[in-house]
């Protein structure tokens, strides 16, 4: 689903750029912007909010530009439309009626999806169970069609219920089982690696400078 849906903005783009606020700017203004709306639907997806990024973005985007803030939020907005098929606030809304509306068998997806961070992390060199679990939970809510957030609390509700225990106590043994250690071992590697190259570089050799002002030092009387 997720791939359709990525080709479908994909073929947006052309039309976007023949829209009334597209064909105004030019190619770079054009190709920034675009990348402005990805980053904003990235932040509704993940957090089911907006405004504050948007505002950054479009003061950001109007700086280097001959127009205002507020021409350049309405840029972005346009074009956000143009590649998306869909308003921003129409997104976030449509992305709060499926948080109302989880089924049981939603939510067991959270609770096997929260159980696999244990494996993933085994599988996974270096991966924090901070990192597992907002991995999982993207996971999740794209495929449930919810925001990470909403993933993640989903996650964690599931876990405890089932489990008597809380995820996040869970996350910290994983942390000093499989994490911790690796990143030990890395560091001891990293430390006998310096050692080895320092004793196999020798002592640093003086430059033709240096030993030329300790001949004048100790040199003849």
């Amino acid at each position: 689903m997720n791939d359709h849906n990525n080709a479908s903005k994909k073929d947006r783009i052309p039309a976007a750029r023949e829209s009334f606020s597209g064909r105004l700017l030019t190619d770079r203004q054009f190709d920034e912007a675009i990348a402005i709306t990805t980053i904003i639907e990235q932040e509704i997806r993940q957090s089911g909010s907006f405004k504050e990024k948007l505002g950054d973005y479009s003061y950001a985007f109007a700086r280097t530009q001959t127009f205002d803030v507020i021409k350049a939020e309405g840029i972005i907005r346009d074009l956000f439309k143009e590649r998306t098929g869909q308003s921003m606030n129409q997104m976030r809304e449509d992305i709060a009626k499926r948080e109302e509306a989880i089924t049981d068998t939603q939510r067991a997806e959270a609770y096997a999806r929260a159980c696999a961070i244990g494996e993933l992390m085994a599988d996974s060199p270096k991966m924090s169970f901070h990192r597992a679990f907002t991995h999982q939970a993207k996971q999740l809510g794209e495929a449930v069609g919810v925001t990470d957030a909403c993933a993640r609390r989903l996650m964690r509700e599931e876990f405890n219920a089932a489990e008597g225990s809380e995820l996040q106590a869970w996350g910290k043994e994983l942390d000093e089982t499989i994490y911790r250690p690796q990143i030990e071992a890395e560091k001891t590697e990293r430390s006998n690696s310096r050692s080895k190259d320092d004793e196999s570089s020798g002592p640093p050799s003086r430059s033709p400078r240096m030993a030329r002002a300790a001949f004048r030092r100790s040199g003849p009387q």
